[in-house]
């Protein structure tokens, strides 16, 4: 109801001085009104955006040429018309069709003509009316109409008493809350004495649509439109009172404010009188610092525009101190600050050997770095990335590369990144911006060119934040990373001299491009001997060192070194022998800290009372049984052995396989089996033995999954075995991938291979041809003891394996001896 009386109460505001007072109807004019005789037919005005109520008076400015015409004939003669409002207000020349049924009988009170050409009517609503018959439309509408009279009152019914007394008070509490409503509004609706004519005063004057008012004029039951009234004022009461809660909130922060602002204003002003002011300090700061930083021209017209332009900010915004840590960060970061490299090489090489056993690769790459340096002075920093199992020293490595060269050491762990920010930063503009964590591992350093270990790059995850990944492009690429941008620091960043060491377990993982950035190194896993040296140099007196014991204490001998290899440790590396070091370190500790009497020999004796059982190795199975046959496999903890068996009965050729395998090691068996009824004259069978038995394939360990082509001779040499009951090769071990052709592949992972079939007792082991240069790199100590046998063919893998030898008991299968046979 908040334009109530917008047209004023007795009268239009705006109109001539000497406008006539239109008095408020009484309940005697309102009786007369609805005794009195209308004439039947009428001429019908349209009202585009108002609804005229019984007893109302409103003022309506006339500008369509039928309703002139009509209004001026109507003043002329008895002044009664009919009023009836559009369907469609944008109607300019409305038909029968475009009005509501129901309208009022109105009597024209006044004529008035305004200075802009236009004409005001003032109307009084007197007694509903519905259209019955059109009439005529030309020069403007007529039509019979059906007056109604309204229905009395019933007096002395206390409901509706105090229904008009609610919409009363709801109306007056509209007006006191509204800023929009004069307070004499309040006279107005307190001196309505008839009820019916309040109800139309109010419906006439709230804040509703023309739909909701033409809702309330057809309704003829009083009760209904009452209560369609009180609905109305109730709900706009409550918008009332919502709107007023949150203008005073407003008003109430808005109050807060100017009042810190200008206390803020005071405090600078005495501040600036005191020569305090923090904000000019906090420059001054700045620039002092400013003055000792090495950036070039670019860096530090970059630095002088943001620090005028927090001079310019207001310091108790929120903005000021984003700004504040973006200057930090520009003057922490170490601009062309470099440490000097130690060149000296023997020193370099002394430090390597000292802190990790084995690596020659590793550490000769550094030692050509390092030489390269020396002869030229500046070069691009390679990007290494060191691949191979948990545990053999990889992020170690970088601590030592770091000390041999005399730069700071930082490590950076990639497992589980998903978010690309994290790598470029974000803009300051966001709440809670950061730089990248490239950016402030360098800050930390303090130096440009540290080594910078990003540790298991294989490990970074992709989600909707983006790929952390492809953010690395730019970091591992030494063409482009003098010019690394980060978001956060809006300028580029010079990454070349960095020494960037990449770790990873594998290179499955890891993006083809950002491989391509990096050079490869691989670092395999230690031999039994190996291990056996890094525990007696390294891991035991740390931790004799770490549990505050004496190398007096404790001691242990080779064999027992042996045992805790080949027993209680399971892996490529040598993180799980430090554990049990340390567990027997412990134990020794705990005796010495209750003072028990001990030896300080550690005895294989001791191994079960400090670590408990072991667990023995997978050894070599005996060559009794057919079709069982001794295979290598490569896992993520390095090498390992594998057993395939074969087994058959009769049947219809089907073939099953079992052991968790996966889809292309699935393939393999069936490729060899394929070859078998192919080449099936190579073991003298015939066709049909194939067809008439059902052949199982199964490998141990069924809970662990395995996959991988590199089990396909061992496959075909199980079958071949299992089809001639022949027996397999004593102590021989094989991997290698197999076609249709009958042409054996080769396979990765050959050292771990190898150094697997060395801890399982193996003597021989058959290889593709093509694999004969990776056992030339690997050292001669790892093949002592082992024979090899290079193949290319699948004929050849089966003439070295299968024995003349057949197995005790063997099943009966019938064999056709041919000239190729054996």
């Amino acid at each position: 109801m908040s334009d109530l009386f917008e047209h004023g109460f007795f009268g239009v505001s705006g109109m001539e001085s000497d406008a006539e007072f239109i008095p408020l109807i009484t309940a005697e004019e309102e009786e007369n009104v609805n005794n009195q005789e209308f004439p039947s037919e009428l001429p019908i005005l349209p009202l585009r955006n108002n609804v005229l109520f019984p007893g109302v008076v409103i003022p309506i400015t006339v500008g369509r040429d039928k309703s002139i015409k009509l209004i001026q004939e109507a003043n002329k003669g008895n002044k009664i018309i009919g009023v009836v409002s559009q369907k469609n207000q944008e109607e300019e020349s409305p038909s029968f069709d475009d009005l509501h049924n129901v309208g009022t009988v109105a009597q024209i009170i006044r004529l008035l003509k305004m200075p802009d050409g236009s004409s005001t009517v003032i109307l009084q609503g007197k007694r509903r009316f519905e259209i019955v018959t059109p009439v005529q439309t030309e020069p403007y509408m007529r039509a019979t109409v059906n007056v109604f009279k309204e229905m009395p009152i019933e007096k002395g019914n206390q409901e509706l008493d105090v229904m008009f007394k609610t919409i009363k008070d709801l109306a007056l509490q509209i007006i006191r809350d509204s800023p929009n409503i004069p307070s004499e509004a309040q006279f107005a609706i307190g001196n309505i004495d008839s009820p019916s004519f309040l109800v139309n005063f109010i419906s006439s004057n709230m804040n509703a649509d023309v739909a909701k008012k033409q809702e309330m004029l057809e309704e003829m039951d009083v009760k209904k439109r009452v209560m369609m009234v009180m609905e109305h004022l109730t709900l706009e009461v409550q918008m009332l009172e919502m709107r007023n809660e949150i203008q005073n909130r407003v008003r109430k922060d808005l109050d807060k404010q100017q009042r810190e602002y200008f206390l803020h204003q005071q405090m600078r002003t005495i501040q600036d009188e005191l020569g305090d002011n923090p904000q000019i300090q906090d420059v001054r700061d700045f620039e002092e610092r400013a003055k000792s930083k090495k950036w070039d021209e670019r860096v530090e017209k970059l630095f002088y525009k943001e620090l005028e332009k927090l001079q310019r900010m207001n310091p108790q915004g929120a903005e000021y101190t984003v700004q504040m840590n973006y200057l930090d960060l520009l003057l922490d970061l170490p601009w062309g600050v470099y440490t000097n490299d130690k060149l000296d090489l023997k020193r370099a090489k002394k430090i390597l050997e000292r802190d990790h056993f084995g690596m020659e690769k590793v550490k000769e790459r550094i030692l050509e770095y390092l030489a390269v340096l020396k002869l030229k002075g500046n070069m691009k920093s390679p990007i290494l990335c060191f691949y191979g199992p948990p545990g053999v020293g990889k992020t170690s490595l970088g601590k030592s590369i770091a000390e041999a060269l005399g730069r700071k050491y930082i490590r950076m762990s990639l497992g589980g990144l998903h978010d690309e920010a994290e790598i470029r930063g974000h803009r300051k503009t966001y709440i809670g911006a950061m730089p990248g964590r490239v950016m402030q591992n360098l800050k930390k350093a303090e130096t440009a060119n540290p080594v910078f270990v990003l540790d298991e790059i294989d490990k970074l995850g992709r989600n909707h934040h983006g790929d952390p990944s492809s953010a690395l492009l730019e970091v591992l690429d030494p063409e482009q990373n003098s010019a690394f941008y980060d978001n956060y620091v809006e300028t580029e960043f010079d990454l070349s001299k960095v020494l960037f060491i990449a770790t990873a377990n594998s290179l499955s993982t890891v993006q083809t491009p950002l491989l391509d950035r990096m050079e490869i190194i691989e670092v395999n896993g230690y031999t039994i001997e190996e291990k056996i040296e890094i525990a007696k140099r390294h891991l035991l007196p740390k931790q004799i060192a770490e549990h505050g014991i004496t190398k007096n204490d404790i001691s242990i001998d080779r064999k027992v070194w042996e045992k805790i290899v080949e027993e209680y440790t399971n892996e490529s590396g040598v993180r799980g022998l430090d554990k049990v070091t340390a567990k027997l370190v412990r134990n020794r500790a705990r005796q010495i800290a209750m003072e028990e009497s001990f030896e300080p020999i550690i005895t294989v004796e001791d191994l079960f009372t400090f670590l408990g059982a072991g667990r023995s190795r997978t050894k070599y199975i005996n060559n009794e049984t057919a079709g069982v046959v001794t295979g290598l496999a490569w896992t993520s903890v390095g090498g390992d052995i594998l057993f395939i068996e074969s087994s058959i009965t009769k049947g219809k050729g089907k073939l099953t396989l079992t052991g968790n395998l996966g889809d292309v090691m699935k393939e393999s068996a069936v490729i060899a089996l394929e070859y078998l009824k192919g080449h099936s004259e190579l073991l003298g069978l015939e066709q049909e033995v194939f067809d008439e038995h059902n052949i199982h394939v199964h490998v141990p360990e069924g809970a662990t999954p395995k996959d991988g082509p590199s089990a396909g001779i061992t496959m075909l040499t199980s079958l071949a075995s299992v089809f001639t009951q022949r027996k397999v090769k004593m102590n021989l071990a094989m991997t290698g991938e197999i076609t249709l052709r009958g042409d054996v592949l080769p396979v990765g992972g050959i050292k771990e291979k190898i150094l697997a079939a060395k801890r399982a007792g193996i003597k021989e082991i058959i290889l593709c041809s093509k694999n004969k240069q990776d056992i030339d790199e690997i050292k001669e100590e790892y093949l002592k003891g082992i024979t090899f046998h290079f193949v290319s063919k699948m004929s050849e893998v089966l003439d070295i394996a299968l024995t003349k030898e057949k197995v005790k008991n063997p099943k009966k299968i019938e064999v056709i001896p041919t000239k190729n046979a054996g």
